[in-house]
């Protein structure tokens, strides 16, 4: 493994690890020319997965293209580092179990939104400002529109949940 520092090719494993997901093993790493430490991570290559672009062309799936983009959008949000690559690893399981191994670029960016929206709804709006190619100030009231009304929506939906909740309890004692 070349180390990302001084670009020497020895180093040491000095921790690994399972990740959360189990998809995968985190390795910390520790370089034997410049001693600094760097982390990689080894999975098992499933299925290949080809993207079909908007233009038409084909390009393999690529998770760090697809990390490049959560990380432009949770730039300076409270999201760990950690969070999205369980974000990645999620969205690439559910490519992988999948029967096809075609899928439009539309497809992976709505799974990413998704996931995203739930997550950091700012993350969110400032990835589909770029997925859905806003061209004006009232693309983001649109879509900032929308995504106020799904958030009311269940917070009233929890409230109602919790007030059956209540009433349910309230019946038995």
């Amino acid at each position: 493994m070349q180390c990302p520092f001084c670009g020497a090719t020895d180093s040491d494993v000095v921790e690994s690890r399972l990740s959360t997901d189990q998809q995968s093993i985190r390795r910390r790493r520790e370089c034997s020319a410049c001693a600094k430490r760097f982390t990689t991570y080894e999975r098992v290559e499933g299925v290949d997965i080809t993207i079909l672009k908007k233009n038409g062309t084909k390009e393999p799936f690529d998770r760090e293209k697809m990390r490049k983009g959560i990380m432009k959008a949770t730039w300076k949000r409270p999201i760990h580092a950690e969070t999205i690559e369980q974000l990645i690893n999620t969205i690439e399981a559910e490519l992988r179990e999948q029967a096809m191994t075609e899928i439009t670029s539309w497809d992976v960016g709505n799974m990413v939104m998704v996931r995203l929206r739930d997550l950091d709804p700012i993350a969110y709006l400032l990835f589909a400002s770029v997925y859905r190619d806003f061209q004006t100030i009232a693309d983001f009231h649109e879509e900032l529109k929308l995504l106020s009304d799904q958030m009311d929506q269940k917070a009233d939906q929890k409230i109602k949940d919790q007030k059956l909740g209540g009433d349910t309890l309230g019946d038995r004692t």
